[in-house]
C-alpha cells in the first residue's frame, strides 16, 4: 500500500509517475487528500486506489494518539480495498466512514470550516483585543477558555443550544455598537447573519431577531460618515 502524502496539486502528477514505473497491479495507491476524489488516480486504474483522509490538524508534527477518537474519510476502488482501508483506520483508533467523489467537496469545505476557520476567527478576536493595547500572548490566553467553553457547550449540546451572546439574546442595540465600533464591519455581519438563523432555530422571538436582522443590514459605513460630519 502507497500513501501519497503530497500537496492536493501534486496528487494526479504523482500518479502519472507512478504510472510510468508500471508498479505491479497489487500495488494499493492511496492519497491523503480530504476534497479530491479517486479520479484524481485515474491513471492508475490497474492497481487498488483508495483515499485516507483523517479529520484532525496537524499544524506540526504529532504522534499515533492524534488518530485516536476521530473520523477518518475513506473511499476505495473495490470493496475488499474498502475493507482494507476501514480496517487500517480502526487500526489506529479511528472511525472511518465512506466519503464518494460527489461529497468530497463539501466535506472538506466543512472540515476547514470547523479547523481552519476557527483559527481565523480567533486571529481577528486577538487583533481587536491588540486595538486597545492588548499583547496577542495575553489575548490568546484570555479567550481560550471562552473557546473552549464554546466547544464544550457544541459537545455537550449541539450546535444549535449552545449558541450565546448578544444575537441569541436579541441585543439588537449591542449588535449596533459593536458595527460601529470594530474595523471590519462586513465580516462581523456576515456571521452574525449565520449566528442569526441558529438563533431563530433556537427559539429567539420573532420581534427581537426583526430587530437584530436590521441592526446587521443597515448600512454601518455611511453611519460612520454622518458621525464624523
Amino acid at each position: 500500500m502507497l500513501f501519497l502524502a503530497v500537496p492536493d496539486g501534486a496528487v494526479s502528477e504523482m500518479a502519472k509517475r507512478i504510472a510510468r514505473m508500471r508498479p505491479p497491479s497489487e500495488l494499493a495507491v492511496v492519497h491523503l487528500s480530504g476534497a479530491l476524489g479517486l479520479d484524481a488516480l485515474s491513471v492508475l486504474a490497474a492497481n487498488p486506489r483508495g483515499s485516507f483522509h483523517p479529520l484532525q490538524s496537524f499544524p506540526a508534527p504529532r504522534g499515533p494518539e492524534a488518530f485516536r477518537g476521530i473520523t477518518v474519510a475513506v473511499d476505495a476502488s473495490t470493496a475488499a480495498f474498502m475493507r482494507r482501508l476501514g480496517a487500517l483506520a480502526r487500526a489506529i483508533g479511528a472511525t472511518p466512514r465512506r466519503v464518494r467523489d460527489g461529497d468530497r467537496v463539501l466535506y472538506h469545505a466543512a472540515a476547514v470550516y470547523a479547523s481552519n476557520y476557527v483559527d481565523v476567527v480567533l486571529a481577528e478576536a486577538v487583533r481587536l483585543l491588540g486595538e486597545i493595547g492588548w499583547s496577542q500572548a495575553d489575548a490568546t490566553k484570555a479567550l481560550m477558555p471562552l473557546v473552549e467553553g464554546a466547544v464544550e457547550n457544541v459537545r455537550k449540546r449541539g450546535v444549535v443550544l449552545a449558541l450565546t451572546g448578544p444575537i441569541r439574546r436579541g441585543d439588537a442595540q449591542t449588535v449596533a455598537r459593536h458595527l460601529e465600533a470594530v474595523d471590519n464591519a462586513d465580516l462581523y455581519r456576515m456571521l452574525g447573519l449565520v449566528a442569526l438563523e441558529i438563533a431563530r432555530e433556537a427559539g429567539l422571538d420573532p420581534a427581537a431577531a426583526g430587530r437584530t436582522k436590521r441592526a446587521l443590514t443597515r448600512d454601518v459605513a455611511a453611519t460612520r460618515r454622518r458621525g464624523r460630519r
